[in-house]
């Protein structure tokens, strides 16, 4: 029986609209696929701050987590099986640095298609894609 692993993911934007795009290194499960930064859930903890702590440990640097799930997956890969959930996210300090990933990439909701995603961050992507951006005052 595959084992079902919980993980968060931060959707990261910045003040220009861009979302940061994580590219898989080779050394990686499921290598050289675009996702979007997280990880695993521990034991004990609750989404937010395990996204916060993936994030730090990631992308040095400290982010501020909306309260709502922005996508919520679950995807069968061929060794286990993935929840995924996207929370959208902005950076409070600090500025990405990959330490996990080959590279890292702003690009507009627009262009967000033009990248080969890790199965299980399509559906956040295509919800990303489709959303309208509003704008506040």
């Amino acid at each position: 029986m595959k084992k079902l692993v919980k993980v968060v993911a931060a959707i990261i934007e910045n003040d220009k609209n861009e979302i940061l795009c994580a590219l898989r290194s080779p050394e990686m499960a499921i290598p050289n696929m675009w996702e979007f930064p997280g990880g695993k859930v521990e034991t004990g903890e609750d989404l937010y701050s395990a996204l916060q702590r993936e994030i730090d440990e990631e992308l040095k640097c400290m982010i501020e987590t909306s309260d709502d799930i922005f996508n919520d997956t679950t995807h069968e890969y061929d060794t286990f099986i993935i929840n995924l959930l996207s929370i959208k996210c902005k950076i409070i300090s600090g500025t990405p640095i990959p330490s996990e990933h080959s590279k890292l990439i702003w690009l507009k909701r627009e262009n967000l298609a033009s990248l080969k995603w890790a199965p299980a961050d399509i559906p956040a992507v295509e919800q990303l894609i489709h959303e309208k951006i509003v704008f506040s005052n």
